[in-house]
């Protein structure tokens, strides 16, 4: 298995930029060119073992990635992280990582991955997804629940959130299964951020948000030609 220790290094030329997303103005950092050899990572994916994902939201499969890699995001991005969220990095309580791969076609998918979905419901918990696929798997949108008007979920929400889209799913459960991928009755896209290679996006776990798979979308389970994404959560107090 491929030892990613010391290996790791920032791209010479990493660009990051921090935007403001819909009209609750959920902040987003988008980073490219993040590592000086992200090859790295999908040679490692290559060999990794992945696994079916047991939990509701995701579409396909995971495999871990090795603590190195968390390290490493701390070490390059924990500054505009701490500028961005005012959030210290050390004030994180736990981290992890894994390889994702969409693999999931539209007639296997369950009601709650036909939409946009929050992680959690807590603030201090951040996202970071970094694509090491081509363009055209898709990129990432964010969204509003057009009956709440709720982009985010946090605690105080959730209760409204979740009796509001509990009475739309026995018509979401009357239309044809499909990825969504831009505005429907329910939702509104609020901004999309394509996929690039290298690239990386931050935010905040409660933010309504889903992957950009179209209709052409080929569902490759093979790391080097599928929608290879390393998704990180980082926990904080």
């Amino acid at each position: 298995m491929l030892d990613l220790n010391g290996k790791l290094r920032l791209h010479e030329h990493c660009a990051v930029s921090a935007v403001r997303v819909g009209a609750e103005q959920q902040a987003v950092v988008v980073v490219d060119n993040f590592l000086s050899d992200p090859g790295l990572l999908v040679d490692l994916a290559s060999e990794s073992s992945f696994d079916s994902v047991s939990d509701a939201f995701y579409p396909g499969c995971r495999a871990p990635i090795p603590p190195i890699y968390c390290f490493a995001i701390r070490a390059f991005l924990s500054s505009v992280i701490a500028e961005v969220f005012s959030l210290a990095a050390g004030n994180v309580t736990g981290e992890l990582s894994h390889f994702s791969l969409v693999t999931t076609p539209p007639q296997k998918l369950k009601p709650v991955q036909r939409m946009p979905h929050y992680d959690t419901t807590n603030p201090k918990q951040l996202a970071v997804l970094h694509y090491l696929c081509e363009p055209k798997h898709g990129g990432t949108s964010f969204y509003r629940h057009r009956h709440t008007n709720f982009e985010f979920v946090d605690e105080a929400r959730a209760q409204t959130y979740a009796t509001a889209v509990a009475a739309e799913l026995p018509t979401l459960g009357a239309t044809a299964a499909t990825y969504i991928c831009g505005d429907d009755s329910r939702f509104e896209r609020t901004r999309s951020f394509p996929a690039a290679f290298n690239r990386v996006l931050i935010y905040q776990s409660i933010n309504l948000h889903s992957a950009d798979i179209g209709a052409a979308f080929a569902f490759d389970t093979n790391p080097r030609a599928g929608r290879l994404t390393a998704n990180s959560f980082f926990f904080y107090r």
